[in-house]
């Protein structure tokens, strides 16, 4: 992974460990892109993401086109916070790891998966699998703003 440009304040692993959303990028058969607000784990160094591989659309455009690009904005009107981490690299669809899943959702969901949404709550492997992002390039940015409100 190259780190092309960090003008962070803070530590880039420090950032993608927010529960934050990705906003993951791939390409359609018809040319134009198409960008996914998603839930995301950062882990070893790869973007994580649940996947739907029966009712969603992206896991057949990442087996189609690999190539693919995500961006992750922490933003803060109040304090003028502005931090944006785009990348560029490859994707694929693996299987349902269920520890590494309940990391990702434990983010967002919190620790009692009794209480979780019963979307979440037990994923079917033969429905749910995991993108995994490799970035190739990471360009982040303090963008940070005086807030006026």
């Amino acid at each position: 992974m190259e780190l092309v440009e960090n003008t962070l304040p803070a530590d880039l692993d420090t950032v993608l460990d927010r529960p934050l959303f990705c906003f993951f990028a791939t390409a359609s058969p018809d040319g134009y892109p198409r960008i996914s607000p998603l839930w995301y784990l950062w882990e070893d160094e790869c973007i994580w993401i649940i996947a739907d591989t029966i009712e969603k659309s992206y896991t057949t455009r990442v087996e189609r086109t690999p190539e693919t690009a995500a961006a992750i904005v922490d933003f803060d009107p109040t304090s003028g916070r502005v931090y944006h981490v785009g990348m560029r690299g490859r994707s694929t669809i693996e299987p349902l790891d269920d520890a590494r899943a309940t990391r990702l959702l434990r983010r967002y969901l919190g620790p009692n998966r009794e209480e979780w949404d019963d979307r979440f709550a037990s994923l079917d492997p033969e429905r749910w699998g995991l993108i995994r992002f490799e970035p190739e390039s990471v360009v982040a940015r303090d963008q940070s703003f005086s807030p006026s409100l």
